[in-house]
């Protein structure tokens, strides 16, 4: 008796030793290592044929979060904002499809970015209980009751090791969306937050991570840097809103700033080293295109299938009819590069309505088709402005306005993206003048320009960042951020028509 079970016994030792045991990648000699692979930015790019093929897609990194988990158990994926809102696969569900997108992606938190409030506060709340991981933000908080509407942070353990993400939201937010949609909240000061809840972090966790819509842009409100600077304890920031590419990071005292550009042109990576409970080692990568797909392998499947899912509902949305028009309104490069169109007239004066600036201003390139006679489809008003442009308010000097509608004309009678139909104003052109000085009697709502006198200015996003040359608006301050072109043209020509419309605004010599 006694042998026989002596021989079980060792059968069944040698079946538990037979049995693969758990690996625990992330433990080493020289202690916990942990993975974060993060995004910012993304404007709902999620197809590999956004942006002309930069854009890696939801799936690419999908399949890139799921394996380097499979390689490496202690890691997390974190995305810093500016998500749910900027291509039409996503905006016609008002973000719902990138979240489920998210979800199918692995993502564990994010931080809402200024876009994401673009369907409104309640939306995004909405679109928070979609997701299967938490949006953190401790700055964001309801008018009424001054508490958080979302989780101030998040703790993750890992081999022994906890790890706090904490959300914070750029105040830029209060007018770098339309206000309408941020009615019932308000957007605290990031350091006073902070400095009142670090010491809790410290206390509890080993690793602090910012994860932060904030930027590293001078001329924001607040930056990531001078967070990282005024309230010491953050480990890394994991950061969003400026679209900066930094391909190791940068150092703030103590902190290590990781940022990946914009778009999902780049994947990044931190690699966190703990020991006894300590961070030793902190490094940061950006993994392009073809490192993304050495690590996955193949793209994420469940997630390519939801994509193709989405484009057929998406086409079927596409075919909705917003609008009627009388009549064609061209497009043609030769047209809208080189003169005063109506199609753009149009363009300027939905612009003009819908954010009450004194002038607005939009430029030829920006006009991709032709607004078609009869019935006007969502997809149709999206072909004429393809790349998910979003309508700024900017404060510029009378002599802005003046260097502005020069620049706009130097280059006739040769084609220019950047030559600009505008709308509250008018001006007479000599074109055989001399560049730089071709514009005269500028008339704002028809009184004369004032070069020094302050004007508000609605403008396309690029246009406000020094696109097409107009490094005179570049800077300038800015006083809201409003829907998307296509959205806007298709109200105002559901509303208007194209009534008023008719050329004589740029009187030529």
């Amino acid at each position: 008796m006694k042998k026989w079970k002596k021989k079980i016994a060792a059968a069944a030792l040698g079946m538990l030793l037979s049995l693969p045991l758990p690996v625990y990648a992330s433990v080493q000699k020289d202690g916990v290592h942990i993975t974060v692979l993060h995004t910012n930015d993304l404007h709902a790019r999620v197809l590999p044929t956004d942006d002309e093929g930069k854009t890696m897609g939801m799936a690419w990194f999908a399949g890139a979060i799921r394996k380097e988990k499979e390689i490496e158990p202690d890691t997390l994926a974190l995305d810093a904002g500016d998500t749910f809102h900027g291509r039409p696969m996503i905006n016609l569900s008002r973000g719902a499809n990138m979240a489920a997108l998210l979800n199918l992606s692995g993502y564990d938190a994010m931080t809402p970015g200024n876009h994401d409030f673009n369907f409104g506060s309640q939306r995004l709340v909405e679109l928070g209980k979609m997701l299967n991981f938490p949006i953190v933000s401790a700055n964001v908080l309801d008018k009424e009751t001054q508490k958080t509407i979302f989780p101030p942070y998040e703790t993750f353990e890992m081999n022994g090791v906890k790890v706090a993400v904490v959300g914070l939201t750029t105040p830029e937010t209060a007018y770098k969306t339309n206000p309408k949609n941020i009615t019932s909240i308000n957007f605290a000061d990031p350091i006073t937050t902070m400095k009142v809840l670090m010491p809790k972090l410290r206390a509890e966790h080993d690793v602090v991570i910012g994860l932060m819509h904030m930027g590293v842009d001078k001329s924001s409100i607040v930056t990531s840097i001078e967070i990282a600077r005024a309230v010491p304890g953050f480990d890394v920031i994991i950061d969003g809103h400026s679209h900066t590419t930094l391909p190791k990071g940068l150092k703030a005292g103590k902190t290590l700033i990781c940022q990946t550009g914009c778009h999902g042109y780049n994947l990044g990576k931190v690699e966190l080293v703990v020991k006894n409970h300590k961070l030793r080692k902190a490094t940061a990568e950006l993994m392009n295109p073809e490192a993304v797909r050495k690590l996955s392998g193949a793209p994420d499947k469940g997630t390519e299938e939801a994509l193709a899912k989405m484009q057929q509902e998406t086409k079927r949305a596409l075919d909705e009819v917003v609008a009627e028009s009388p009549r064609k309104l061209t497009s043609k490069r030769e047209v809208v590069r080189t003169g005063e169109s109506e199609l753009g007239n149009l363009t300027a004066d939905a612009m003009r309505d819908y954010t009450g600036a004194d002038i607005a201003i939009i430029n030829g390139g920006g006009l991709r088709a032709d607004l078609p006679q009869g019935k006007v489809t969502r997809g149709d008003v999206l072909s004429i402005f393809p790349f998910g442009n979003i309508v700024e308010k900017i404060e510029v000097k009378g002599s802005a306005v003046k260097a502005m509608l020069e620049h706009s004309v130097e280059y006739l009678p040769a084609t220019f993206g950047g030559f600009m139909d505008v709308s509250g104003l008018t001006f007479e052109l000599n074109p055989k003048a001399k560049a730089s000085n071709r514009v005269s009697n500028v008339l704002v709502q028809g009184r004369p320009l004032d070069p020094d006198a302050t004007y508000t200015l609605a403008v396309n996003d690029f246009t406000a960042a020094g696109g097409d040359g107009y490094e005179m608006l570049k800077g300038a301050r800015e006083l809201g951020q409003y829907g998307t072109m296509e959205d806007i043209f298709s109200q105002y020509l559901l509303k208007h028509g194209v009534s008023g419309i008719e050329l004589g605004r740029i009187a030529v010599k």
